[in-house]
C-alpha cells in the first residue's frame, strides 16, 4: 500500500505542476459556474428549480468534456514513460509492475476527482448563495452528479491506460484515445438509433435496448443522472424513460464502477506480459 501511495503521490505532484491540468480545472469551474448562473434564469418562468436545470446542463457537459480530459491525461501513462526511458528506471526498484500501473492510475484518478469536485463544487456554492430555495432531494441529486462524474472520469482513465499498454508508440495511443472518445460519446448512440430505425422494433425491444445502453459508460452515466431523481427526470423530459428503466440507480453506479475496474485489470495483465 505504501508503494501505491508513493507512486500515486508522484503522479499527483506532476499533475499539479502541469499547466494543462490546472487550465482544465479552471475551465471546468468556469463552465460549471456559467451553467449554474444560466440555470437560475428559468426558475420563475417555467416552475423548475435552478438546481435541476444545472444538473441537466452539467450532465450534458460532463459526457462530452470529462471523458476527453481523462483520455488525454492517461493515454501516454505507460507508453510515454517507456518512450522517455523512465519506466525502466522505475522498474529497476523493488516494485511490481501492477503496483506501478495501479499507483499511476490512482494518481490520475485523484486529479480527475479533484478537478471535478472543485469545478462542480464551485457551481454548488454559487447556487447556495442565490435567492432560490433548494430542497434536500435536489442537493442529493447534485451530490450524486459529482460522484458519478468522478466514476465516469475514472472509467475513461482506465480505458486510456488500456490503450497505453496495448501499443508501442504515443501517436497510436493518442489515436486510440480519440477513437474511444468518438465511439462512446458520439457514434455509439447514433449507431444505436440507426439500428432501431432499421430494425423497426422487430428485434430491438425495450429490454434489449436497456442492456445495450449499459455497454456504454456515457449512457450509464446519463441514465443515472437523468432518470435517478424525479425532479430532474421530469425537467429533462426523461420521466417516461425513468418509468420503464430496468435498472436502479445503485445498479447504474455499479456499472460505472465496473467500467473503471475491468479495463484497468486488463491493462495490468497486458502490462505484466509486455517486454520493455
Amino acid at each position: 500500500m505504501t508503494t501505491l501511495l508513493t507512486i500515486a503521490a508522484k503522479e499527483i505532484r506532476d499533475g499539479l505542476r502541469n499547466r494543462w491540468v490546472v487550465a482544465t480545472t479552471l475551465l471546468m469551474a468556469a463552465l460549471a459556474l456559467t451553467l449554474s448562473f444560466l440555470g437560475a434564469a428559468p426558475t420563475g418562468t417555467v416552475g423548475v428549480g435552478p438546481m435541476e436545470v444545472t444538473i441537466v446542463s452539467l450532465s450534458s457537459l460532463t459526457i462530452f468534456l470529462l471523458p476527453l480530459i481523462a483520455l488525454l491525461l492517461s493515454f501516454d501513462a505507460v507508453v510515454g514513460e517507456i518512450d522517455r526511458g523512465t519506466m525502466m528506471l522505475l522498474l529497476s526498484y523493488p516494485v511490481a509492475r501492477w503496483q506501478v500501473l495501479i499507483g499511476k492510475f490512482l494518481g490520475h484518478a485523484a486529479i480527475i476527482a479533484f478537478a471535478t469536485v472543485l469545478g462542480y463544487g464551485a457551481a454548488g456554492v454559487a447556487l447556495s448563495m442565490g435567492n432560490a430555495e433548494i430542497g434536500a432531494e435536489s442537493w442529493h441529486a447534485f451530490a450524486a452528479l459529482i460522484g458519478s462524474s468522478v466514476l465516469l472520469g475514472t472509467a475513461f482513465t482506465a480505458l486510456g491506460y488500456l490503450a497505453s499498454t496495448l501499443v508501442r508508440d504515443r501517436g497510436t495511443a493518442a489515436g486510440i484515445a480519440v477513437a474511444v472518445w468518438l465511439g462512446f460519446v458520439l457514434l455509439y448512440d447514433m449507431g444505436l438509433l440507426g439500428l432501431l430505425v432499421a430494425d423497426g422494433g422487430r428485434t430491438l425491444n425495450g429490454e434489449l435496448l436497456n442492456w445495450l445502453l449499459l455497454a456504454n459508460p456515457a449512457d450509464a452515466y446519463r441514465l443515472f443522472n437523468l432518470t435517478g431523481f424525479a425532479g430532474v427526470s421530469q425537467f429533462a423530459g426523461t420521466a417516461g424513460l425513468a418509468a420503464h428503466a430496468r435498472f436502479s440507480p445503485a445498479t447504474l453506479l455499479v456499472v460505472l464502477a465496473a467500467w473503471g475496474v475491468a479495463p484497468l485489470a486488463l491493462a495490468a495483465v497486458v502490462f505484466s506480459r509486455r517486454q520493455i
